[in-house]
């Protein structure tokens, strides 16, 4: 759901038809990288001031001089006003490196692109997420773990992150659509060009309840170089990525070893040693990625900020479910200094559980006498999302040492 504030950043944030114009001409520029671009905005600080500058000045910041001739002579912008056209007809956003939509996280990382391409619900960008990459040719097994981690992950409140590629990506994206999750994909092509086209109805799917990103211009085709590229960005999203299957030579190494150069979290879920699909995963865990059983491996990890974001968008969605207050109730909770029944029912919760002896859920319920099972369970799950607890197999629960 789009808070009142968000929607009106969205709308504050859009670019003038001329800042469109200029932030395209930028990023299709002849000999113009990412860093190269990222540069020269730090120089000269917008894109306008960039094209107005002459040739021997953007020498002067470092660029060659056939490129510096290119960009000075204004030649890419004829090429610039077909991309907005076709933004504009397929309905696709630019969300450029200077805006205030533009992923937080994404802008840390080494080689952040200058202008992403998107469609849906643009909020996305900077959810708190985790990507799901694996082969494109799973096993039975590796569908299966996709799909329940996927769904768990959703239901914690987490956006996960893929390629829409065949295999595990696409499986990680119907999980959590059918979890009624928030899920974005990273194209390794224009993001009006859907690849592979048997994802055709997933795409429209994911552009509706979901968002669709891009760094590849409109119609640029699903050539095999651009999918390496993509993945850094996948990575850049998130704040960790989780391998399913991956042989040796893989995307998901790839991916994996950009998180890992990017300062995130690298998850993995083990496979079988005698499958070469499990290569990849299985290596990532001996070289020390976390592995991961169920949804919660995953959310332990991630930053304590991300972790209350989540524990409060779960305190929100449990709020959204229950009834109608009375004018009774209303009045009673206008009374100043009430205490807070959830923080009443995690205190009690810690005082039971201990450090080095699980406690199963039906102990705590016979022992908290005074909560009703909703109270503890709800609580139960706000406190694994602060990482005070850890539910352990058998719905058995164990404080977690907290300095």
């Amino acid at each position: 759901m789009v808070t009142a504030s968000a929607s009106a950043v969205a709308a504050s944030s859009r670019l003038t038809p001329e800042e469109e114009l200029h932030w395209l001409a930028l990023h299709l520029a002849p000999g113009l990288g990412c860093r190269r671009a990222g540069q020269l905005l730090q120089r000269f600080r917008t894109p306008e001031a960039i094209f107005r500058a002459t040739a021997a000045e953007l020498e002067a910041a470092g660029l060659s001089g056939s490129a510096a001739q290119s960009l000075a002579s204004g030649c890419v912008f004829e090429e610039a006003a077909t991309q907005q056209q076709r933004a504009r007809e397929t309905g696709a956003r630019l969300i450029p490196l200077a805006s205030p939509l533009y992923p937080a996280r994404l802008r840390t990382i080494f080689d952040p692109p200058v202008l992403l391409f998107v469609r849906g619900r643009v909020e996305l960008l900077n959810a708190v997420s985790v990507a799901i990459v694996g082969t494109r040719r799973p096993s039975a097994y590796g569908l299966a773990a996709t799909e329940r981690i996927a769904r768990e992950l959703a239901e914690a409140g987490l956006c996960v992150v893929s390629g829409m590629a065949r295999g595990i990506d696409t499986r990680a994206h119907q999980a959590v659509l059918a979890a009624g999750g928030d899920t974005v994909a990273v194209f390794g092509c224009g993001v009006d060009v859907i690849y592979p086209a048997e994802n055709r109805k997933l795409a429209a799917e994911i552009e509706k309840k979901g968002l669709l990103v891009s760094e590849f211009a409109m119609g640029t085709p699903g050539y095999p170089q651009n999918f390496p590229v993509r993945n850094r960005i996948v990575s850049g999203l998130s704040a960790g990525v989780l391998v399913v299957e991956g042989a040796q030579y893989s995307g998901s190494t790839i991916t994996a070893k950009l998180a890992s150069d990017q300062g995130r979290e690298v998850f993995a879920i083990p496979g079988n040693i005698t499958s070469p699909l499990s290569w990849a995963p299985n290596l990532l865990i001996k070289q020390g990625a976390k592995l991961v059983q169920e949804w919660n491996d995953v959310v332990a990890e991630l930053p304590e900020p991300d972790r209350r974001q989540l524990a409060e968008r779960r305190r929100q969605q449990l709020l959204a479910l229950e009834p109608p207050a009375s004018p009774e109730d209303t009045e009673k909770q206008s009374v100043p200094d009430l205490p807070d029944p959830s923080a009443a029912t995690r205190q009690a919760l810690l005082r039971v559980l201990q450090f080095d002896k699980p406690v199963h859920l039906d102990h705590l319920m016979e022992v908290l006498e005074g909560h009703s099972a909703s109270e503890l369970i709800a609580a139960l799950f706000d406190m694994e999302l602060l990482g005070l607890i850890r539910q352990l197999p058998g719905k058995n629960y164990i404080k977690v040492w907290v300095d």
